[in-house]
């Protein structure tokens, strides 16, 4: 414990040091844990001794020790090195953790450039039996799936979770509604509201949006509207992207008079009408205009 908190505290030399006596003391050493903390925040802080046997690391150090270093590459943004070790391992037939592979996949899922070795590492995932994540482990990557267009891995991971007898967090129907929304399966992704409903999970923010989205795709006015007051009634403040959405369901419609409501409500909270809100409502007020004009010839 000791040894962590001056690894939180940013004191790598002092945790060092922390080890360098304990490693003396016949009734504290050897134990893994000592040596799990302490090879996580030398990591971590980029403090290891380069460059580093890794071969000769994962032939004899214990899996926790192993999973340790790599959860300090991770977090220390060592994401080559971590990558190299979780290889080193598989050579040596050292089976790691699963939630090791999602932390990786989910820090490579931010940067464009990484996606080829993500879909790399979701293959590796994929093969194996033991397969065990939490669920925010198993969230993080169905969103970086998401973001690959790999809806068949998020649809797999989403069966094999609730299989696993779990009951899906918020943000992992979320997950899932924007899956298949993105993927144009705005049907399936209606059922899962029903389910949601259906559970009682209780709709954040980020749900709320999502769900607005889906009718707005789906071209169903009075869900989106029903879902737009109940964000409001849960007393959530709607974003921009929100409102935005409810304009063009209205504009769909032929709603002038509730645009314009919808655009002093943005007002109010503080944002401005970006060119696309602007030319919708110029694009509106000119065919109200038009059908006046034909109604007075």
């Amino acid at each position: 414990m000791t040894i962590r908190e001056l690894g939180h505290m940013g004191l790598p030399d002092r945790a060092l040091q922390t080890f360098c006596w304990a490693e003396q003391q016949p009734q504290l050493f050897p134990d893994d844990r000592i040596l799990a903390s302490t090879v996580e925040i030398l990591a971590r802080t980029r403090e290891l001794k380069m460059p580093f046997d890794l071969q000769k690391f994962t032939s004899k150090a214990s899996r926790p020790v192993i999973e340790a270093l790599a959860r300090g590459f991770i977090r220390g943004g060592s994401l080559y090195l971590a990558r190299k070790l979780l290889l080193v391992a598989k050579d040596n037939n050292r089976t790691l953790d699963a939630s090791i592979h999602a932390k990786l996949i989910l820090e490579l899922g931010k940067n464009p450039d990484k996606y080829k070795l993500v879909l790399t590492l979701l293959d590796d995932l994929g093969e194996r039996d033991d397969l065990e994540l939490s669920q925010q482990d198993c969230t993080s990557v169905m969103k970086v799936c998401v973001k690959l267009e790999r809806y068949d891995t998020v649809e797999s991971l989403y069966s094999w979770f609730k299989e696993s007898v779990r009951e899906p967090s918020v943000v992992m129907y979320t997950t899932m509604i924007h899956s298949r929304y993105k993927e144009k399966k705005y049907r399936e992704a209606f059922a899962l509201i029903w389910e949601m409903e259906g559970s009682n999970c209780l709709f954040d923010l980020p749900a709320y949006h999502v769900a607005i989205k889906l009718f707005v795709a789906l071209k169903d006015l009075p869900r989106a509207v029903r879902y737009f007051s109940r964000l409001k009634e849960a007393g959530f403040a709607a974003t921009f992207d929100i409102y935005r959405d409810m304009i063009k369901m209205y504009a769909v419609s032929g709603r002038l008079a509730k645009c314009k409501e919808l655009c002093k409500e943005i007002e109010k909270a503080g944002f401005k009408l970006d060119k696309q809100v602007e030319s919708l409502m110029l694009q509106m007020i000119k065919d109200v205009g038009s059908v006046k004009s034909c109604t007075e010839f």
